[in-house]
């Protein structure tokens, strides 16, 4: 007899494992490995306000100042007595103004105005700058995967024992300048900080969130398979826990029929004419608008785990995903022009962290005539389909199966670097297969 999977009782579990190791652990590293939505951010806020509460002060550290922000609103919610320190660099506006609000939060550019409070958030690049300093027992290292290992490298100091947390499926850090000197070195500065690290201390804890709080059943054993084989997760919710209503029924057309596959399944592909065009394929970008505007103009309803009443399928709560900031750009425009605002437009770079409930995606491969390292990575189209809560919907080009055959990966083998698995093109195969049951073919 097989017991039924709890997924609160597994996060449960593997969070306390985590803050066991955190409080009582003796390594100087802790690594933990977060599939999309498994509740990173919830987890290094718990982290933070244990280590505090049993009276270890402590630097958390995150990448960008938008985490920054995110990560002080969030404690100061948990435990508004709890004094944080932000400490920000000197530029205009440097942190959300919201922060003005909480009297609990103490602000400023120097670590050293902020010695003694329980918790101090910085980035890693304004940590870097921190000298002459009494290193913190303890650090916490959030979205540890988007952290270049130089980065880790000038912050090192700072902390005496450190727990890591972060997604190994989003994009790989990301470095203006060639790295091909440094490939298969142990130092390769421009490797994530979490692969040199282990590198180095293969014998540190490594835990895994084992439940996605974001995906929906439809999505999450796809994006398991696909992008997690090694750390597989289930999605907390079930099948018909979430569902998606649109009260103005279908008008036939191809961006209807694709939304009600999409309501019901969870994906939907919109399939467009083969053909190599330009990378702001004006009918793709075309085809991507008028799905959004149909998404709204349809009245969506989502219901969901949390809350009784289905809550409007809002501008707010949809977003495009595309591959290239030009293409985001043209999908603005095509938006602009049918009246549509307040949808998120943007790279998958820019859409790492948030979530939504329907994504639109312009596949990377669409319209394209050949299969290059950037568009096959692995994380690009992991992050474009671990946005959603309820459905993703993806625009493309037919022949993309083809084009993948037609292009094996052709990138130097390099001795000494790790094969990162599965790769870029076995994983778009996998997502491609499953589409394909959900396609909607249109001739616009």
């Amino acid at each position: 007899m097989t017991t039924a999977f709890d997924p609160a009782a597994a996060a449960g579990r593997a969070t306390d494992a985590i803050l066991d190791d955190t409080l009582h652990g003796t390594h100087r590293g802790i690594v933990v490995d977060s599939p999309p939505g498994a509740g990173k951010s919830t987890l290094v806020v718990r982290a933070a306000l244990e280590l505090a509460s049993a009276g270890r002060p402590l630097m958390v550290i995150a990448q960008t100042n938008a985490q920054v922000d995110d990560l002080v609103l969030r404690l100061a919610e948990k435990n508004g007595e709890l004094p944080v320190g932000r400490l920000h660099s000197s530029d205009p506006d440097p942190y959300d103004k919201a922060l003005d609000d909480l009297p609990n939060v103490r602000k400023s550019t120097k670590a050293g105005d902020l010695a003694g409070l329980d918790v101090v958030i910085s980035t890693a690049a304004k940590w870097a700058h921190v000298k002459g300093v009494e290193p913190w027992r303890h650090a916490i290292v959030d979205e540890a995967y988007q952290m270049r290992s130089d980065a880790l490298l000038a912050v090192a100091g700072l902390f005496e024992r450190a727990l890591f947390v972060g997604d190994p499926g989003q994009l790989d850090p990301f470095a203006i300048v060639g790295s091909e000197q440094w490939a298969g070195l142990s130092y390769d500065p421009s490797a994530s900080a979490v692969t040199t690290l282990l590198a180095h201390n293969p014998e540190l804890p490594q835990h895994r969130l084992p439940v996605s709080w974001r995906l929906p059943a439809s999505a999450a054993p796809l994006v398991s398979d696909a992008f997690y084989p090694y750390t597989p997760f289930r999605s907390g919710t079930g099948h018909g826990d979430r569902r998606l209503k649109f009260a103005v029924a279908s008008d036939g057309s191809g961006p209807d029929r694709v939304i009600d596959e999409a309501a019901e399944a969870g994906w939907g592909l919109l399939e467009l004419p083969a053909r190599h065009t330009p990378r702001t394929d004006p009918e793709a970008v075309r085809a991507v608008a008028q799905v959004v505007r149909r998404l709204l103009d349809r009245g969506g309803a989502a219901t969901s785990e949390r809350a009784d009443e289905p809550a409007a399928l809002t501008a707010d709560r949809i977003a495009v995903g595309t591959a290239h900031r030009d293409q985001a750009a043209a999908v603005r425009a095509a938006l602009a022009d049918l009246g549509v605002a307040d949808v998120t437009v943007d790279t998958a770079n820019r859409l790492q962290g948030r979530e939504f409930d329907v994504t639109v995606v312009l596949h990377p491969l669409s319209g394209r005539p050949d299969a290059t390292a950037f568009h096959l990575e692995t994380g690009r189209l992991c992050v474009l389909a671990s946005r959603h809560r309820h459905a993703c919907i993806v625009v493309c080009r037919a022949g993309v199966t083809e084009l993948l055959d037609d292009h094996p990966s052709t990138e130097p083998v390099q001795l000494g670097v790790t094969v990162k698995f599965p790769d870029g093109w076995e994983a778009n195969h996998a997502v491609l297969s499953h589409l394909a049951e959900h396609r909607v073919l249109w001739r616009p």
